[in-house]
Parts: C-alpha cells; structure tokens; sequence
C-alpha cells in the first residue's frame, strides 16, 4: 500500500499554510525538512514543540525527518556534525518516526571512487552512532555525493548490510546523473529500498517535471514496489519552481499538481 507523504516546506515556509494544503490534499503525513525558513535541525526545543503541538492538533504525522546529515565535504570536520546527527535521532523519537534521510557526502567531481575509504570511515561512524536506537537511516541518491549512481549506492548499502541503514531511491536525482533509474537501477536496489521520493526529471534538459512526464520511470518503479507488496512512504519533493543543493520550493499550486500527477500514476498501477 502506498501511502502519501511531502516536504510540506515546498509548499510554503509558513506552518500553517503547509499544513492547510496538506489536509486539503488529504495527506496525512509530512517529511520534516524545514518550517519557519529554518532546517529542522536548526529548530530549537520551543520551536519544536510549538511545531509538534499543531501537527497534533491537525492529526498529522511526521514520516521521516529530512535531515542533511552526510551533506557535506567529504574532508570537513565529522564531530560537530554527529552532534546534529544526535539531534535528529532525538527528533526522530520524539515525533515517532524511525526514518532519518541521510546521504554519502560530497566528494570532488568525477573523483568519488578515490574516496570510497573515508566515506566508508564516516557512515560507519553514523551507524555505530544509531546502534541502540530505535531508528533507520535512509540514504538518498544525490548528485554530488558518493552514493549519486546505482552502483555506488549499492556498494554502501552491500558493504553495511545492516537494517539500521537503508535506501530513499529518488528517481529524478538519478535522472540528473544520465541514469534511467528502472532500467540501469533498480534490480539493483529494490531489496534495500524502504522509502521512496517522488520527482521525475528530463535527462536532456536536466529539468525536473511532475511524477510521469520525464525519464525518471515512475510508473515501472511504482509498479515494481506494487508487486513485491510494497507498505511503505512515497513522499512528494516536487522541486517545480527551485532545485538546490539542500531545499526546493515548488508553492501550493504546484504541490497539488505534483499530487495529482503521483495519484495519476497510483491510478494506473491499480489497474494494473
């Protein structure tokens, strides 16, 4: 079963307009990734818990919290950063999700197999952090970090082979890396798959579209995760009017047809 889920701060950065159009579009969930025109990390406890008590009030829940936890160089200082990392373990128990997305940090261009070593180094440190808690670390496909193309996400995932770290596969971050996600992915990395993020992209113009209008082979992956028994978060990151390295925005009416284009999609799987 699919269930909907979105970065609400591509919506608006105010929390109630984030919320509004969440109901609106009867979606019950949101990944946590910004309010307020701060990272979720960023957020103090009275922010927090001001955040918290309207999700509450309205019946939503957090899917995941949409860290930027492995989103940065590769040489930069680790401590500091697994301080943030502690954060959002916190976070993650605190709003009853065991998801946190993460990535592989950012390495040179076109010298990531050179620093497979350190990068290993440093997600093992993640790991061992989350041991005795009770969360799930996502990696995410992003271009720029090690973990950007199939194989090199498969080399993580295979080389921890542990349930503590697991994969968000976004098919359009894939698709900025010339990679038909379906077809060069995702036999690949449909076992350690656990959560997805919904955006489609055109590989010749390097743009982001709507789940179905560009090579990012929604409609095969949904159908793919649909057979095996998928029961799981697909989580809208429509990315329709800014794509940067650590937000997006789309605004509310491009959420909603960015909803519409995934429920489209949903429709046809159904079908069959």
């Amino acid at each position: 079963m699919f269930t909907l889920t979105g970065f609400a701060d591509e919506i608006s950065q105010e929390l109630d307009e984030q919320l509004d159009v969440l109901e609106q579009l009867g979606i019950g969930y949101l990944e946590f990734r910004a309010v307020w025109g701060k990272g979720v990390l960023d957020l103090d406890d009275q922010e927090i818990a001001r955040f918290k008590t309207e999700l509450d009030a309205r019946g939503i829940q957090v899917s995941a919290i949409g860290s930027p936890i492995g989103k940065i160089q590769v040489d930069a200082p680790l401590e500091p950063h697994l301080e943030k990392f502690e954060r959002a373990m916190d976070l993650a128990e605190l709003f009853g999700t065991p998801f946190i997305r993460m990535f592989s940090f950012f390495v040179p261009e076109g010298e990531a197999d050179a620093y497979r070593g350190p990068v290993m180094d440093r997600l093992s440190k993640l790991i061992e952090a989350a041991e005795d808690r009770p969360v799930v670390l996502l990696h995410e496909n992003e271009r720029r970090i090690y973990g950007d193309i199939p194989r090199r996400c498969k080399d993580i995932l295979e080389t921890f082979n542990t349930p503590k770290l697991r994969m968000t596969f976004d098919p359009a971050n894939f698709v900025m890396e010339d990679v038909h996600p379906y077809t060069d992915g995702w036999d690949m990395l449909d076992e350690y798959v656990d959560y997805m993020h919904i955006k489609d992209g055109i590989i010749a113009e390097k743009r982001i579209v709507p789940a179905g209008e560009g090579d990012g082979q929604v409609y095969e992956i949904l159908s793919a995760l649909n057979a095996r028994g998928y029961d799981g978060f697909l989580s809208l990151e429509p990315h329709l009017r800014f794509a940067g390295s650590f937000k997006g925005y789309s605004g509310p009416e491009n959420f909603e047809i960015a909803t519409r284009a995934l429920r489209k999609l949903i429709a046809r799987v159904d079908q069959g």
